[in-house]
């Protein structure tokens, strides 16, 4: 047995059974250990920025991390701005990133980089394994940060480390780490905060979103009057018909602070305070009032379902009703010609039950999630770090993780330049996935943004940055050329009648929307 073997002993040990993965040559005794243990599943990106999009949406919705296989810094760094949109939704994932052999890295190769230095500000943990018998424990230290607050470990892997032999010898598995403490005592400064007539809000993450944390929310709203907020963008949410309404905070600072201006006490349940996405001259870089009081409750990684049972057992709320979503869908829209709006609203009508909907729609399908709350059950993924071009291989990751559910991406067509190598992904790996691309050709959201900072007249230079109209994207020709079948939709007829059909059927396919 040498360290390679060794390693993927230890991430099957802790049940860690899919590696994304786009190797190279340092990697290769990796991938021959890989090679040696079917029970392992490995999918090909190829790119990186496919490969650590699609770990983290396979861990948003398994529950449990999947591995990465990088190569070396270069190709870490390809996959770095996915690794940060999954360490700020506090994804856990476990990266191998491949490295020279540790007696070669003095001769300064052309693939030589400071490996760790790259992997430290997008990782929560990071560590270079530079003997073959440290693998096992290091392994298991990476999986225990992993699933601990939860976050992204890196594990660098030496070429030598990889081939060497180790005893062979069973890998035990490691001890899940006890969830974080929540402040018990902040449930009387809520109690007494509602008892003075104080306007309090919960901003909920995690798992606060989700199952029987959600519902328990749902009644202490019901019962104490309070507010149940979340950030503009989650990792992962619970939506649709028979469900709690949770509200996003709106992403522009401005709405974000009139959504609060009635609130005394925002009180976080696994989630940090809220923060302007931007800074801009005059304006706040916080949307709470600056008198009110920001207090956390749980942390992230701590246990939410019990943070929550605490909280509802303080206020007398456990037996209250909670406030359901009713189901009521939009009105279905007349014939013509498609906008952003009437797109999102025809998804919203036709979704299937127990969906999982990826939205990188940025400012095109921003209605989605009002016109979607009494649609059918579903999940949301969003971009929770910002860095574009997550919505294609998450929407892969996703449908690896739950094969019976059907994936829906609505994903902006510049966006989706950045990564549009994971649709080869979903042709291979037959993914049930229908991507709905908002063809506007243009990067609308930084046309908003120079207005934000003053600029309303558009010069040929900014307008030749801005937009994607000459040429025109053919995403129909792009997906076919990446073994997805596709089609163009330029009215609400034709796009209906794409939708239905996409969603009737298994396999991957893509509706350019021009809109």
């Amino acid at each position: 047995m040498n360290g390679a073997d060794r390693l993927c002993d230890g991430l099957l040990a802790n049940d860690v059974d899919v590696c994304f993965a786009n190797p190279g040559t340092s990697e290769m005794h990796f991938v021959a250990a890989l090679d040696r243990k079917p029970q392992m599943r490995c999918i090909l990106g190829l790119f990186e920025g496919v490969v650590t999009g699609a770990a983290d949406g396979y861990a948003r919705m398994a529950g449990k991390p999947a591995s990465t296989l990088l190569h070396l810094g270069p190709g870490l760094g390809n996959g770095i701005a996915n690794l940060h949109n999954a360490k700020r939704a506090r994804t856990p994932m476990i990266n191998i990133v491949g490295n020279h052999a540790t007696y070669h890295r003095q001769y300064n190769a052309p693939l030589n980089s400071d490996v760790e230095t790259l992997a430290a500000p997008m990782s929560d943990w990071v560590r270079s394994t530079e003997s073959a018998t440290e693998i096992g424990a290091d392994l298991n230290d990476a999986w225990i940060a992993a699933v601990g607050t939860p976050g992204v470990a890196t594990l660098i892997l030496p070429a030598d480390t990889a081939w060497n032999d180790v005893p062979d010898a069973p890998v035990a598995r490691a001890q899940r780490p006890a969830p974080r403490p929540f402040e018990a005592a902040v449930a009387a400064q809520v109690r007494q905060a509602i008892s003075r007539g104080m306007r309090v809000a919960l901003l909920l993450g995690a798992e606060a979103l989700k199952g029987k944390a959600l519902e328990i929310a749902g009644r202490i709203a019901a019962h104490s009057g309070v507010r149940l907020l979340c950030q503009t963008s989650v990792a992962r949410a619970e939506r649709g018909a028979g469900r709690v309404v949770v509200s996003p905070l709106p992403y522009r600072i401005e709405a974000a602070v009139k959504a609060l201006e009635n609130v005394d006490m925002l009180v976080l349940v696994g989630e940090d305070e809220p923060v302007a996405f931007f800074a801009y001259p005059g304006r706040p870089n916080k949307p709470a009032r600056p008198d009110a009081a920001v207090i956390e409750y749980a942390p992230p990684g701590a246990d939410l379902l019990e943070a929550l049972g605490h909280l509802a057992q303080e206020l007398g709320a456990e037996r209250a009703q909670a406030i359901l979503s009713r189901a009521e869908l939009p009105e279905a829209p007349q014939d013509g010609a498609l906008t952003g709006e009437l797109v999102t609203q025809l998804v919203a009508r036709m979704l299937p039950d127990q969906a999982i909907v990826v939205d990188e729609s940025i400012t095109a399908g921003w209605r989605f999630g009002e016109q979607a709350r009494g649609a059918a059950q579903h999940d949301v993924l969003d971009l929770t770090g910002g860095a574009i071009g997550i919505g294609l291989p998450l929407s892969t990751g996703a449908a690896v993780a739950c094969p019976d559910r059907k994936v829906v991406c609505l994903q902006a067509d510049g966006s989706g330049m950045y990564t549009i190598q994971a649709l080869w992904t979903q042709a291979r790996e037959q993914l049930d996935v229908v991507t709905v691309v908002f063809a506007n050709r243009t990067y609308s959201t930084l046309h908003g943004e120079m207005r934000n900072v003053g600029v309303n007249d558009f010069g040929e230079n900014a307008r030749r940055m801005l937009n994607l109209d000459t040429p025109a994207l053919d995403w129909v020709a792009l997906a076919k050329g990446h073994g997805v079948e596709a089609a163009r939709a330029g009215t609400v007829a034709q796009f209906t009648q794409l939708l239905a059909s996409a969603i009737g059927r298994k396999g991957p396919f893509l509706i350019e929307a021009v809109i």
